[in-house]
C-alpha cells in the first residue's frame, strides 16, 4: 500500500467522526463506538497490530477514562455541592452590589469568575454557572449563553485543574517513547512537559488581552439598544486591566507551579483586584450601560431561567464561608504539588499496573487521592461539614453528579481507548510507524512549512467535533507532534498550538452550545449563538496561527531537550 492510502486510513476514524457528528448530525454516544471499532479494524489489518496489543491498548485506554471521570465527578461534585448548600446564590448575590454597569458585571462574572470556575471544574461549568448568574441579575438568556461559550477559550486549556494538559497531551502523546529520546539528551519528561504548559499558557495569555475587550463590544453590538461597538469599546481601560489582572497570575502560575493552577489563580487574582476597582470606581467606563427594556427584547433572547433556579437551595450562607472551598481548594492543591511529602503521601495511594498483558511500554495508573479528583471529593465533603448540610442535600448533588458523568463516561470509554489503540500501533507485523506518527509524516511532506499557521484550527476541529479540548489533545497531539518532528520544527510549540487551538474550538463546539443554553431555558437557538462566537474563534485562531508562525519562523524557536 501508498503512504498516501495508509494515511488516509489511518485518519480514518477522525475523518468519520466529523461527517457523522457535523454532516448527519448523530450523537457522539452512537458516532464513538463505530470510530473506536474502525481504528481497532485499521490496526489489526493495514497495520498488523496483534489482537493482544489491541486488548492491552483498549484496556490502557479504560484505566485513563476511569482517571479521567474521576476528576469530572469530583468537578461536578463540587459545583452541586455548592449548589445546595446555598453557597451558589450567595456568590451571585455579592456580584449584584459590585457595580450596575453591565460591562463591568460581564468582564467580573463571565471573564473572571468564569475563569475561576473553569480552573476548578472545567469541562463546561463556566456556563453552567455563569450563564444562570448572568440571567439571574438581568442578562438576556441568548447574552449570558454567548458570554458563556465566549470564555471558553483562555482559561480552558487548564481548566478542571489543568486536566486537558496533565490527562489530554500527556495521555495523547507517546510518553514512552518521548521520554527515551529527552533521557538520551539528558533531560527528563518532567521538563518537556513544563516547556509545553509554559508556551500554552504564554500563548493563551497574549491572545486573551483583548478577549475581555471584545467580550463587552459583543455585548453591547448584539445586545444594546445602539447595536454599537464603540459603547463597548468605552470600557477599554476596565477591560485590559482585567485581562492583564487574570493573565499576569496565570503565566507566573504556569511558569512556577504547575498545569494545575494558571486559571485557578488567575481567575481568584483577577477577581479580587478587579473586584476592589469597580468597587473604588477604578477605570470603571462613564456613566451606567444598561441592556433595553426587557419589552424591547427580541423573542430569541428570553429562555426559562426559573426552571433552574427553583433547584437552588434558599438557606443563606456568609459571602466567605460560600468561597472557602474553592480558597481551600487552591491551597491543598499548591500543597500537593509544592510540597514533596505532602504530594508523596497522596501518591501511596496510586494503583499502577506494567506491561499490561505482557505489551511492552503499554501501562496505566489510577491516582484515587492525589489525582484533583480525590482532591475535588475530599473538599465536597469538608464543604458538607462547613456548610451544615442535610445529607438530602449533599445526597441530591451526588446523584446529580453521577447522572451526569453517565452521559460522558459512555463517550470516554471508546474514545480514549481508540487513541491508544491508534498511538501504541507502532509495534506491529508490517514493519509501520504508529498511526498518528504516519499521518503527521504524510501531511509534512504534503503541506510543508505553511502548516503551523492551521495547527491551532485542527485542535479546533477536533474540539469542534468532540465538545471538549481535553479530547481534542487526546487524539491529536501526537499528530501535531509529529508533524513538528518531520518539519524539523519545536514539537513542543507546535503541542502547545494545539492545545490552544482546542481551548478556541470549545467556543463553537455544539456540544457546550446545548448544555449551556439548557442552563436557561434556550434550546433550539444553537445556530444564532454559534453566529456570533464563530467572531472570537476565528480571532483566537488566526492570531495563535501567526504566534506560531513568528515563533517558528521569526525567532527560531526549537526544542531544547528533544536531540535533532
Amino acid at each position: 500500500m501508498s503512504t498516501g492510502v495508509l494515511a488516509l486510513l489511518a485518519f480514518l476514524p477522525i475523518i468519520t467522526a466529523g461527517i457523522l457528528l457535523i454532516g448527519f448530525r448523530m450523537p457522539a454516544k452512537y458516532v464513538m463506538p463505530l470510530t473506536y471499532v474502525l481504528a481497532v479494524a485499521v490496526a489489526l489489518t493495514a497495520w498488523g497490530v496483534s489482537p493482544n496489543r489491541v486488548i492491552a491498548s483498549t484496556l490502557q485506554g479504560l484505566m485513563q477514562t476511569a482517571g479521567l471521570l474521576w476528576i469530572i465527578f469530583g468537578a461536578l461534585l463540587l459545583l452541586n455541592t455548592l449548589k445546595h448548600s446555598g453557597a451558589i446564590l450567595t456568590i451571585r448575590a455579592g456580584f449584584t452590589s459590585i457595580s450596575a454597569d453591565r460591562r463591568v458585571q460581564v468582564i467580573l462574572i463571565a471573564w473572571l469568575f468564569g475563569s475561576f470556575i473553569e480552573g476548578a471544574s472545567g469541562f463546561g461549568t463556566p456556563a453552567a454557572v455563569a450563564a444562570p448568574l448572568m440571567v439571574a441579575i438581568g442578562f438576556p438568556a441568548m447574552a449570558a449563553v454567548v458570554f458563556g461559550m465566549m470564555i471558553q477559550s483562555t482559561p480552558v486549556s487548564f481548566g478542571a485543574v489543568g486536566t486537558p494538559l496533565i490527562v489530554g497531551v500527556q495521555t495523547g502523546l507517546d510518553q514512552a517513547v518521548i521520554t527515551e529520546d529527552l533521557v538520551a539528551s539528558g533531560s527528563n519528561w518532567e521538563a518537556f512537559f513544563h516547556i509545553i504548559t509554559s508556551e500554552v499558557a504564554i500563548l493563551h495569555a497574549i491572545c486573551g488581552t483583548l478577549l475581555p475587550l471584545l467580550l463587552v463590544m459583543v455585548m453591547t453590538r448584539f445586545f444594546g439598544r445602539n447595536r454599537s461597538w464603540s459603547e463597548g469599546l468605552a470600557a477599554a481601560p476596565f477591560a485590559l486591566a482585567a485581562a492583564f489582572a487574570m493573565t499576569v497570575p496565570y503565566v507566573l502560575s504556569a511558569l512556577f507551579l504547575g498545569a494545575e493552577f494558571p486559571s485557578l489563580i488567575g481567575g481568584l487574582v483577577g477577581l479580587g483586584i478587579m473586584t476592589f476597582a469597580a468597587k473604588k470606581r477604578i477605570l470603571v467606563p462613564r456613566g451606567t450601560w444598561d441592556f433595553p427594556p426587557v419589552s424591547e427584547w427580541s423573542q430569541d433572547w428570553f429562555g426559562q431561567l426559573d426552571i433552574k433556579l427553583d433547584n437552588l437551595a434558599k438557606r443563606q450562607i456568609p459571602l466567605a464561608l460560600a468561597w472557602a472551598p474553592y480558597v481551600i481548594l487552591a491551597l491543598v492543591l499548591v500543597l500537593s504539588r509544592t510540597v514533596p511529602a505532602f504530594g508523596d503521601a497522596l501518591k501511596s495511594a496510586n494503583i499502577v499496573f506494567a506491561g499490561i498483558l505482557g505489551e511492552t511500554g503499554i501501562n496505566g495508573d489510577f491516582s484515587l487521592l492525589y489525582s484533583p479528583g480525590g482532591i475535588l471529593v475530599v473538599i465536597c465533603l469538608l464543604t458538607v461539614l462547613m456548610h451544615r448540610m442535610s445529607f438530602t442535600g449533599f445526597r441530591k448533588a451526588v446523584g446529580e453528579s453521577g447522572n451526569t458523568i453517565l452521559g460522558a463516561g459512555f463517550v470516554l470509554i471508546f474514545t480514549v481507548p481508540m487513541v491508544r489503540v491508534m498511538i501504541n500501533s507502532g509495534v506491529n507485523a508490517n514493519d509501520l510507524q504508529s498511526m498518528p506518527v504516519l499521518v503527521a509524516n504524510w501531511v509534512s511532506i504534503q503541506v510543508g512549512s505553511v502548516y503551523p499557521f492551521f495547527a491551532p484550527a485542527v485542535g479546533a476541529l477536533g474540539a469542534f467535533l468532540a465538545g471538549s479540548n481535553t479530547v481534542s489533545n487526546l487524539m491529536l497531539s501526537q499528530f501535531q507532534f509529529s508533524v513538528a518532528q518531520g518539519l524539523g520544527l519545536s514539537s513542543a510549540l507546535m503541542v502547545a498550538g494545539q492545545s490552544v487551538g482546542a481551548a478556541a474550538g470549545n467556543m463553537i463546539a455544539i456540544h457546550n452550545v446545548v448544555a449551556a443554553s439548557a442552563t436557561v431555558g434556550l434550546l433550539g437557538r444553537e445556530g444564532a449563538v454559534l453566529r456570533i462566537t464563530i467572531l472570537p474563534t476565528l480571532y483566537y485562531l488566526v492570531v495563535t496561527g501567526l504566534l506560531l508562525c513568528v515563533g517558528f519562523y521569526v525567532f527560531g524557536i526549537i526544542d531544547p531537550l528533544l536531540a535533532p
